[in-house]
Parts: structure tokens; C-alpha cells; sequence
């Protein structure tokens, strides 16, 4: 006799695996795609890729372009996350690819990438006017440079450049904040202000952050130039902002240093120095150091403004501090270049210039490089401040170097900009401008925008050329055409840490 109630559950069971079956099928036919966590950023860029629509437990190839990367393995519904690869070191900037292609072949698929090597504030996040991403430029090419584009802006220029996403970002005296397409100096927007921009915008997260002469520190939508918020000082801000972990650090010519919430502009402290403060501050590890017109380097807790530290030097400190490994590098008007513990604040040494040492100093493999109202740019060794070498220029050097890919890049009061070899100081290039370059260059993206005092905001770059390899990168890769690296082992999922 028929049992109906067994009958019953075996029509449930063979329904439920049906419909699993229906669903497992539906996935694994499922058009694959991948997502990354990262859609930008610069050549050695972490990217966490993650995919799905794959065939059940098969091994997956990775590709950066036409590079094999890495292994993945999908799991029982076709997918797999968290799988690392980087950008490489040689991929030069503009649209990059990764693929994800499955080992038998018949499952593929692709996304964009794009690679660039921002400078988004004066002292980079490195704080130490150096591009480590700078791959276009180097010591055998850069005797080519040419004009690419200049905008005039009706005054001086000594604002310094920063390039963020395909847009330049540069102050004024003419009352304006400028951002310009970095590759055709097109102007998508300007903003008015009170008064003279002598401050170098910062970049972070969509927002220009700039001070003005007209006492306000200001907040600006990097897209459209649209005021987020200002917060008024009791003087004129010429001290270019830096922003670390949400916190805009900025001086004052009312004596203070400032940390204002990024988002809000509301201040969380000031800390008086009882002289006006030009210099930019320098963040790291937690520590703000700044250099007065009382010719005193401060230390400052980061989060509380508390004074850690001071070091007295001979005279005012129009220079902004550098910080590497352990050290901080300023120059002072009383001729000299210090390095001091950053730590305690104890001199490592110092070195004798000629004159007044307003130029920040960059830092790049073991070496600070710097200029000096003597007309000199100097190469000290890091660790001693024996001088390497000097290149003389025709005039003071306010211009504060910038080092990419072993060239160190500069403005004279002797109106050229420079182009000098990292290891030997020899001139490779120059150009010279209208008037006396103070601005400070900015490298990235195979580019290098500076200002100077005939009004204009220059951009220089290699001639158009063979565009082949950037051709190459940009065009998607035919799936059929990767090889995959059989020596590759399957990768393990890894944790979303660290940053580029």
C-alpha cells in the first residue's frame, strides 16, 4: 500500500533541488563581471579584485593589461573576492585594463583602471615635495620638454600648483582660485576671493583647500568651485594648508596655527607662536612642525595643538619643513639648513648657505635638495648635510625644488625654470619665463606646471610623438589573445588594508 505522506515529501525534496539546480545553473550562465576596490589611482596601486558569473570551482587568470597577475579560484556559486594585484611601476598614466579570464576560456571579462600620479598639495602626502609615481619624465628625456599650454590670470603667479584628477589648482594675486584641465589649460572654473592668493591649494577627497590675503582660510567643491565653508583668521593667510586624517593645518599671519575640521571648518585648536606664520605645516606620525617668524621650529601634537617641541634658529622661517625618516629639514633666514630630530627637536647638523634660506626643502634617496636667496640650489646629504653638489642660477632661489624619477625640478628669481640630474646637479632643461619664478613646480603625469610672476601658469610636457605604448593601454585587450601564466599559483583572499 502507498505510504502518500512519503510521497508527498519526495515531491517537496526533488522541487527544492530542483530549484537550487535552476539556481546554481543561473549563476554559473550568468554573464561574468568584476568589480574593484579602487577605480584610480597611482602605477604600484593595490587593486582588490572580486568577479562572479564564473563556472563552479575553476581557476580564474587575472590580468593587468596583458599581464598575468594572478590565480583566482570561484567558489560553488562561480565567484571569488579579494584577490590583490598591483598596477605596475612601468604603467604609465591615462585608461588601464584588468581582466578576469577563466582557464578554460569560454568565460571572460573586463573593466577600466586608471592610472595617474597626482601632486594634490605642496608637500605631496609624503611631505616631502617628492613624486615617487613619476614614470614619463626622466634624466635621458627631459632635455625634450616643451610648452605645452599657458594660462595668463591678470597677476603674479607665486602660488604653487596641485593636480588632482585632470585638473590643475592654482591661486593668484589677481583674487582667484583657478582649476584648469591639466592637459589643455582649458578653465573650468574660477573662484573670487577678498583678496590676493598667495597660498598653494590642497586636494583631499573632492575639496581645494586654500588660504587667501583676505584672512580666511576656504573650502571649495573641486568639481565646480562652489564654497563648502570659510573660516575667518584675525590676518592674511598666505601658509598653504596640508590635510591629514580629516584636519586641515594651517598658519596665519595672526601669529596662530590652525586645525579646522575638513568637512566643517570648525576649529578644533590653535596654537600661538606669538609671530606670524607663513611656513606650511608638515604632518607625520601624529606631529604638526611648522617654522614661525620667531625663528623657531615647532613640534605639535597633531590632535591636541599641545607643544611638543621647539628649536630656535638665528632668524625668521619662511621655509616649510620637510619630514623623512625620522628627520626634519627647514631652512631659515639666517642662512642656514637644519636637520633636526623629529622626536626631540635636537640639531642633527646644519649647513651655511650664502644667504637667506626661504626655499623648501624635498627630500629623494637620501638626499635634500634646496634653494637659497645666494642663487644656488644645493644637493646635502641626508644623514651628514655634506654638500653633493651646487647648481648656480642668476638669481635668489624662493622656488622650492620638486624631485621625480631622479630630476629635480625648480624656479629662479632669474626667471627660468629648471630641469637639473638628481645624483650630479648638471642642467638638462630650462625655460625661461617672463618674470621671476617664486611658484614652486609640480610634476605628474608626465607634465610639470609652475607659475611665475609674468602672470601666467605654465605646463610643460614631451613633445606628442609615439603614443603607441599609452595607445596600447587604452584600447581593451581581446580576451582570446591573454596568456596565462601557468607558473602563477592559486592566490589567497587578502585583507582590504594599507594604502597605495
Amino acid at each position: 500500500m502507498s505510504n502518500p505522506q512519503g510521497r508527498s515529501q519526495s515531491i517537496i525534496f526533488l522541487a527544492l533541488l530542483s530549484a537550487a539546480c535552476l539556481l546554481l545553473c543561473g549563476l554559473a550562465s550568468a554573464a561574468p563581471s568584476i568589480t574593484l576596490s579602487k577605480k584610480t589611482g597611482p602605477p604600484t596601486s593595490r587593486i582588490l579584485v572580486a568577479g562572479r558569473g564564473f563556472k563552479p570551482n575553476v581557476e580564474v587568470d587575472i590580468y593587468f593589461d596583458t599581464r598575468d597577475e594572478a590565480v583566482a579560484v570561484t567558489d560553488a556559486r562561480g565567484s571569488f573576492s579579494q584577490i590583490a594585484i598591483p598596477a605596475p611601476a612601468s604603467a604609465l598614466p591615462g585608461d588601464h585594463w584588468v581582466s578576469a579570464v577563466g582557464r578554460s576560456g569560454d568565460k571572460a571579462t573586463l573593466t577600466r583602471f586608471d592610472v595617474h600620479a597626482n601632486w594634490r598639495e605642496f608637500h605631496r602626502r609624503n611631505m616631502q615635495r617628492m613624486n615617487p609615481f613619476e614614470n614619463v619624465l626622466n634624466v635621458n628625456n627631459v632635455g625634450n620638454l616643451e610648452l605645452k599650454w599657458s594660462y595668463y590670470t591678470y597677476d603674479y603667479v607665486t602660488s604653487s600648483p596641485s593636480v588632482a584628477n585632470g585638473v590643475v589648482y592654482v591661486g593668484s594675486w589677481d583674487y582667484n582660485v583657478f582649476a584648469l584641465n591639466a592637459r589643455t589649460g582649458h578653465k573650468l572654473w574660477s573662484y573670487g576671493i577678498g583678496n590676493s592668493v598667495l597660498s598653494s591649494p590642497a586636494v583631499a577627497n573632492g575639496v581645494v583647500y586654500v588660504g587667501s590675503d583676505d584672512g580666511n582660510v576656504y573650502a571649495l567643491d573641486a568639481s565646480t568651485g562652489a564654497k563648502l565653508w570659510s573660516y575667518t583668521t584675525s590676518n592674511r593667510v598666505g601658509s598653504t594648508p596640508t590635510v591629514a586624517n580629516g584636519v586641515v593645518y594651517v598658519g596665519s599671519d595672526d601669529d596662530n596655527v590652525y586645525a579646522l575640521n575638513a568637512s566643517t571648518g570648525h576649529k578644533l585648536w590653535s596654537y600661538t607662536t606669538g609671530f606670524s606664520v607663513e611656513s606650511s605645516p608638515a604632518v607625520a606620525n601624529g606631529v604638526v612642525y611648522v617654522g614661525p617668524d620667531d625663528g623657531n621650529v615647532y613640534a605639535l601634537n597633531a590632535k591636541t595643538g599641545a607643544k611638543l617641541w621647539s628649536y630656535p634658529t638665528g632668524s625668521y622661517m619662511g621655509s616649510s619643513p620637510a619630514v623623512a625618516n625620522g628627520v626634519v629639514y627647514v631652512g631659515s633666514g639666517d642662512n642656514n639648513v637644519y636637520a633636526l630630530n623629529a622626536t626631540t627637536g635636537v640639531k642633527l647638523w646644519s649647513y651655511a648657505t650664502g644667504s637667506s634660506v626661504g626655499s623648501s626643502p624635498a627630500v629623494a634617496n637620501g638626499v635634500v635638495y634646496v634653494g637659497s636667496d645666494d642663487g644656488n640650489v644645493y644637493a646635502l646629504d641626508a644623514s651628514t648635510g655634506a654638500k653633493l653638489w651646487s647648481y648656480a642660477t642668476g638669481n635668489y632661489v624662493g622656488s622650492s625644488p620638486a624631485v621625480a624619477n631622479g630630476v629635480v625640478y625648480v624656479g629662479s628669481g632669474d626667471s627660468n625654470v629648471y630641469a637639473l640630474d638628481a645624483s650630479t646637479g648638471a642642467k638638462l632643461w630650462s625655460y625661461r619665463t617672463g618674470s621671476s619664478v617664486y611658484s614652486s613646480p609640480a610634476v605628474a603625469n608626465g607634465a610639470v606646471y609652475v607659475g611665475s610672476y609674468d602672470r601666467n601658469l605654465y605646463a610643460f610636457g614631451l613633445p606628442d610623438g609615439d603614443q603607441s605604448k599609452q595607445d596600447a593601454a587604452a584600447k581593451p585587450p581581446d580576451p582570446t589573445t591573454l596568456r596565462p601564466d601557468f607558473s602563477l599559483k592559486p592566490s589567497k583572499p587578502a585583507a582590504n588594508s594599507g594604502r597605495p
